[in-house]
């Protein structure tokens, strides 16, 4: 190759190029849906994005959404370190169905989850006789916010506990540290920052999760029925400034979880660097 010639064409026609697809993609779209929710007056705006049932379904979307990323912290954390340290059969198949959320179709997650946990799935039929249901409620939207969040921690922490020396748990236990405190002082403070950028995917994952949770939630008002459902049905009313304002509320968080996850990121690459 020639002595200066780039792979890529110059840095006028990418960048070019880069913002006239983020402008068609991104910006026109979500233009559109500023612009929709601004033909409300103030009133109308508050009337849509505050009435008791949207304030329902903010509570059990952001708290369903909170408990299933949290679970999936641990769940994560568990997975990752079984995939990264130990050596047993199959053990390429199970990493291999760790992403297995990802490749899913949605609905299909979630007509998989009802047929297993309804009460005449195959796990259900044994648990509500004994007053368990897990189906069909609020129960049923977390477990499937857990299924499609869970390999969003496992993807951020493996790498990084691949990378992990292994030698300062060594010297810790040499020191006379038992395995809680080798994982408490040498071990945690190093996939911290990876655990949190995580959490905070798979939080801002489940928060936007339609298709897995509404064959799964019941989706009755005020009790079961999720935002994205909430938007949806404005839609099919014809609704579409009350839809649009709603929307607009979910985007914001969506932004505001977007600028979380860039400042573990970049937290992360700061720690990683002092520490090399």
């Amino acid at each position: 190759m020639a002595a200066g010639k780039k792979v890529l064409p110059g840095f006028q026609l990418t960048l070019g190029y880069t913002l006239f697809y983020l402008f068609l993609i991104v910006l026109i779209p979500l233009s559109a849906l500023l612009f929709k929710t601004f033909s409300l007056s103030w009133d109308q705006f508050w009337s849509a994005v505050a009435s008791p049932r949207v304030l329902a379904s903010y509570r059990l979307t952001f708290g369903a959404s909170l408990l299933a990323a949290s679970v999936n912290v641990v769940a994560g954390l568990l997975v990752a370190w079984v995939l990264v340290r130990y050596r047993f059969p199959g053990k390429k198949i199970v990493d291999a169905l760790v992403d297995l959320p990802f490749a899913l179709p949605t609905a299909v997650a979630g007509i998989s989850l009802s047929a297993l946990l309804a009460g005449n799935g195959w796990i259900g039929q044994y648990l509500e006789p004994h007053g368990i249901q897990l189906a069909f409620n609020p129960n049923g939207i977390v477990i499937a916010l857990i299924f499609i969040g869970l390999p969003f921690v496992v993807r951020t922490v493996q790498p990084v506990l691949e990378d992990a020396e292994k030698e300062l748990e060594e010297a810790a236990t040499c020191l006379g540290a038992t395995r809680w405190q080798t994982f408490r002082l040498v071990i945690l403070p190093s996939i911290g920052p990876a655990l949190l950028t995580g959490f905070a995917m798979a939080f801002a994952r489940a928060i936007g999760e339609y298709g897995s949770v509404i064959f799964i939630a019941g989706n009755v008002p005020m009790v079961s029925e999720i935002t994205p459902l909430i938007i949806i049905g404005k839609l099919e009313q014809y609704d579409y400034a009350g839809a649009t304002a709603v929307a607009s509320v979910m985007l914001l968080f969506a932004f505001l979880l977007l600028l979380v996850i860039n400042a573990l990121q970049s937290w992360q690459r700061r720690r990683s660097g002092a520490s090399a």
